[in-house]
């Protein structure tokens, strides 16, 4: 069963280009991780500074080693965290 992830990021006043770049930065290398089966970094059209990560894994350890890799630790918690005034993550799983 596959392990989706619906993450959120505010970014702080004046730090909206930055978090895009870190987003683009990430998108081709979360997609290259073994058991990412979909990574789509989403902007809000009407507020720059909020983004949607939309995220499906094989599995909750696939998300997992996801956030223990090194572009991973670099671009997010390295950089993103501290430019950003809000983040937070729901989990789902598939109905049917």
């Amino acid at each position: 069963m596959s392990y989706t992830v619906v993450a959120t990021w505010r970014a702080k006043e004046g730090e909206e280009d930055a978090c895009r770049a870190i987003l683009e930065a990430m998108t081709p290398l979360t997609r290259a991780e073994p058991g990412c089966r979909e990574y789509v970094a989403l902007a809000q059209r009407d507020d720059r500074r909020t983004f949607v990560l939309y995220e499906v894994y094989d599995d909750e350890a696939a998300f997992q080693a996801h956030r223990e890799t090194d572009h991973f630790r670099t671009h997010v918690l390295g950089d993103a965290v501290n430019r950003l005034q809000e983040r937070f993550a729901k989990f789902y799983e598939p109905l049917g």
